[in-house]
């Protein structure tokens, strides 16, 4: 995942941009970057910010950056925001979201005359660069915008900085969200609406699917209307989502809590008290421990001074051994007792697993599971949800051809999907022996989408359910 911000002022952006950047920190690992237009014109700085959060790599720098509109990006993957020289002009841009087609797309752009692209590190060509390649084909950027949008198979929304203003694209289906924010000297864009709260802003508007705007400090545009289809993505309320962000009216905290009192709705588990893997299972836990009238308690801590981010290694290896390390038990608080532990997710199994282990080990009497989402059956093909290159590294794919011997059809998968069937309890089954654990049970997608309060037409629920990609899509099918 990655995350963006933009501003346009009457006066300095510099200092709104680099917090309004900053506070993004938590989508993205690997590089960050801020360009600035002034009566210099563009002035522009990228970091590798893998083992340094994104402040310490810009602070010195601010001085050298001059002007009233920026753009600003936290990124999982590519270097950005890019500059580019075009038959539109100079413009910078910045792009959050997962091109599944690049092949294609770049062959494209070979065969009407391009000849090459800059190669990043791991071989590959910087998605960014390729939107910014499409979108210059066309006369305007309006045009260039709905082109790279109706060519995109996955999701992109993009930021585009000119010299008068900034464009504000939402990705087709919205699966990303764009929020607007207003104070007295401009306006902002952010792809977390609690970003700008302490930079002075209100939330204006979000930005509807495939909508395109025009921001200056005095007002914004609209350029396209947004469309009638939308599905943000689920998964940006149970665990990407900052707890004080709202998406589409509805805050990530407030619907964590809800989701928590759903699951204990459904449970009738004895236990001592109710945990929360840290961070975003804690509110989970909260509403699950005030509907059920079991003791929230922290049982374990989270060391965060030096291993903010369990994720940031490149290698599952070491995230995984972070991942161990970063959590400290309690043992007073674990001994003899009977633990309750909600995490977000159970993604490959891995951490969870270990997670139970040290509690085990700590002399924890019983650990009962209750993950926040339904299982997880298909990897992601809309946003860079994790570094998985294959359905089988997720745990759920793993057990199920443990109990099918071989991969499964489309259709025998959407029984696995189904809470009510034979062949998810003895999914879930596999999956409690092998992690250990002495009970689980996942949330329904049913009290999932009632805990988010939007209609499922409106979510995409692809990685539960193979769902959620259009309107009449297909368990287990590609996007096309």
């Amino acid at each position: 995942m990655s995350g963006f911000f933009g501003t346009a002022l009457k006066g300095s952006c510099v200092l709104d941009l680099f917090f309004g950047t900053d506070y993004h920190s938590h989508l993205g690992t690997r590089r960050a970057g801020m360009v600035v237009h002034g009566p210099d014109g563009f002035t522009r700085s990228i970091h590798n910010i893998e083992n340094t959060p994104f402040r310490t790599k810009f602070d010195d720098e601010l001085d050298s950056f001059q002007g009233n509109l920026g753009i600003g990006c936290i990124s999982d993957y590519e270097a950005q925001p890019l500059l580019i020289h075009s038959r539109l002009g100079s413009f910078a841009i910045t792009t959050v979201g997962k091109i599944n087609n690049i092949a294609e797309l770049k062959a494209l752009c070979f065969e009407e005359g391009l000849t090459h692209f800059y190669e990043m590190s791991t071989g590959e060509i910087n998605p960014t660069e390729l939107a910014a390649a499409l979108i210059s084909r066309k006369s305007t950027f309006k045009e260039g915008i709905e082109y790279l949008q109706d060519l995109v198979k996955g999701s992109l929304s993009v930021l585009i900085l000119t010299s008068e203003g900034i464009y504000a694209a939402r990705d087709k289906l919205g699966r990303t969200p764009i929020i607007l924010g207003k104070k007295d000297e401009g306006f902002c864009c952010a792809f977390e609406s609690s970003s700008f709260l302490n930079l002075g802003y209100k939330p204006y508007r979000e930005l509807g699917p495939g909508e395109i705007v025009f921001i200056t400090p005095e007002e914004v545009v609209p350029v396209k209307e947004p469309g009638d289809t939308m599905q943000i993505c689920s998964f940006l309320w149970v665990y990407y989502g900052y707890p004080t962000s709202t998406y589409e009216g509805i805050n990530v905290e407030q619907m964590r809590n809800r989701c928590g009192s759903l699951l204990a709705a459904r449970d009738h588990v004895h236990a001592d008290c109710v945990a929360g893997v840290p961070d975003s299972g804690i509110a989970h836990a909260i509403g699950y421990s005030n509907a059920a009238h079991i003791p929230y308690a922290r049982p374990f801590i989270k060391y965060t001074p030096t291993w903010p981010r369990s994720f940031m290694p490149t290698t599952q290896a070491r995230r995984n051994q972070i991942a161990s390390m970063k959590l400290i038990p309690v043992k007073e608080m674990i001994e003899g007792r009977r633990l309750l532990l909600i995490d977000d997710s159970i993604v490959r199994g891995t951490q969870l697993g270990n997670t139970s282990r040290f509690l085990y080990e700590s002399g924890a009497k019983e650990v009962h599971v209750r993950p926040a989402c339904p299982p997880i059956l298909y990897g992601c093909t809309f946003l860079n949800f994790s570094r998985s290159t294959s359905d089988m590294d997720l745990i759920t794919r793993r057990m199920i051809v443990k109990l099918e011997g071989e991969n499964p059809s489309p259709e025998r998968l959407a029984l696995y999907a189904d809470p009510d069937s034979k062949e998810y309890a003895a999914m879930v089954e596999e999956i409690r022996k092998v992690s250990g654990f002495t009970t689980l049970r996942y949330h329904r997608l049913d009290d999932m989408v009632k805990s988010i309060g939007l209609p499922k037409c409106k979510l995409c629920t692809y990685c539960f359910d193979g769902k959620g990609a259009c309107p009449h899509h297909k368990a287990g099918q590609k996007e096309d």
